[in-house]
């Protein structure tokens, strides 16, 4: 991964954009402009666009991702929820273009992925720069849609970008790296430095693959249940995996967790941070059977 640092002369025609628009950035919608082109191609190409595509592109703000996306696909949702923006975006938009794009003044988070979907009769490309404070909703709508999505190409806090792609036995690695990890495969594209973006934000970011096509290649009988035991075992993460489900999961009892650990071959001292995807897998199964969960 390369950090790409600097920002080009964008920055002047997005100050003015804004400026002939009468607004400022608006701090309680997350707007945060990239203002760097040479990322902005980097994050096309590695969402790999071809004239087939249809993309659901969220936060389009300005149309940074926009207009390079439009001209490579064959349509292009953009939600934005200021309208605002999302006039100055239709006012941008070529008009040999204009056929390509419905945009969508609302929230992401009430957007219906099926419908998308099913308009255009296929899955569908997810493209954006969230807004930080939408992040883990997002994720969670995104996952449970996951039908209808091949993958998605999206900019997150650096941070929170870490906790999805982490490793086991990292300070990173939690209930959200484990799910994440389970339902599809997370790559990381590029480091962006806060200073691509205007205003400038107090941390870096970083752009992640989900490809939803190559979910992990073991799956659990009941994800709901895994997603509880994963939950429960990260809850207390500083104490061992036994006590952390114990504490987690009240209606299963200690004797029966610690039969059900051993049985998975799991030492009963370890921490959750140091089961990998496999052993919470093998552990729902084995709980499972016991049909202890409702």
């Amino acid at each position: 991964m390369a950090l790409l640092k600097k920002a080009d002369q964008g920055m002047n025609n997005l100050r003015t954009l804004l400026a002939q628009a009468g607004i400022s950035p608006r701090k309680y919608l997350g707007q945060h402009f990239l203002q760097d082109r040479g990322i902005t191609s980097k994050i096309i190409a590695e969402a790999r666009l071809d004239k087939e595509d249809v993309v659901l592109e969220v936060g389009s703000g300005l149309g940074a991702l926009t207009s390079p996306a439009l001209s490579l696909i064959s349509h292009l949702v953009a939600v934005e929820k200021d309208p605002i923006l999302a006039g100055i975006l239709k006012n941008r938009v070529p008009a040999e273009e204009a056929h390509k794009i419905t945009i969508v003044v609302g929230d992401i988070l009430k957007v219906s992925f099926e419908d998308v979907s099913n308009k255009f009769h296929c899955k569908i490309k997810v493209l954006g720069n969230l807004p930080y404070n939408i992040s883990s909703p997002f994720l969670e709508k995104l996952v449970i849609n996951r039908k209808y999505v091949r993958t998605a190409i999206l900019m997150f806090q650096h941070e929170f970008a870490q906790r999805l792609i982490a490793r086991p036995c990292t300070r990173h690695y939690g209930a959200l790296s484990v799910m994440m990890q389970y339902h599809a495969r997370l790559s990381p594209l590029i480091k962006v430095s806060r200073d691509a973006f205007y205003p400038k934000p107090k941390v870096d970011s970083m752009v992640v693959e989900i490809d939803f096509e190559k979910p992990h290649p073991s799956q659990a009988e009941d994800e709901r249940l895994l997603q509880t035991i994963a939950k429960a075992a990260f809850g207390h993460r500083r104490k061992t995996i036994l006590n952390s489900l114990d504490r987690g999961m009240v209606s299963v009892s200690r004797e029966t967790l610690d039969d059900t650990l051993r049985k998975c071959s799991i030492d009963t001292k370890r921490r959750a941070e140091t089961l990998t995807v496999d052993d919470y897998i093998r552990l729902t199964s084995a709980l499972r059977a016991k049909k202890t969960m409702p």
